[in-house]
């Protein structure tokens, strides 16, 4: 592979990785969300609404981490966008 190629093949595979990581991050945001419902709906022990305010830091960090990643993929599109110009 030549020099030319491996500048794209390099942020090609980049974004497929933070493709991967955002979904993962959604699937995160996900289940935290119905974890925090159903702690919420169904559950009055100390230590189990304790789990439930972890969960909630879990998701605000997971939210914010998603959107990094989500901007990092957007200028490495931006990137490859040029580079086929």
């Amino acid at each position: 592979m030549n020099l030319t190629e491996e500048r794209i093949t390099i942020p090609t595979e980049a974004a497929k990785g933070r493709e991967r990581e955002i979904m993962h991050y959604q699937i995160n945001i996900d289940n935290y969300e119905r974890a925090i419902t159903e702690i919420e709906t169904n559950y009055t022990d100390p230590d189990i609404l304790a789990f439930a305010e972890q969960l909630k830091n879990l998701l605000a960090s997971s939210k914010l981490e998603q959107t990094k990643e989500q901007i990092m993929l957007k200028v490495i599109k931006e990137q490859l966008e040029c580079m086929s110009d």
